[in-house]
């Protein structure tokens, strides 16, 4: 029951943020997408390297 309250807190705190903060929810996406793309280009130098 916890968990199921979290993840509606959670959701509705993310809809919230989105609709308050627009500009700083995209710079907070794409920073997770450029992080992500970082640690694809070094698992893929690992891997090359091997």
């Amino acid at each position: 029951m916890l968990k199921k309250i979290l993840t509606w807190a959670i959701a509705i705190f993310i809809v919230f943020y989105l609709a308050t903060q627009p500009v700083g929810a995209a710079h907070a996406l794409h920073s997770a997408f450029s992080g992500l793309h970082s640690a694809g280009n070094s698992l893929s130098t690992f891997v090359n390297s091997l």
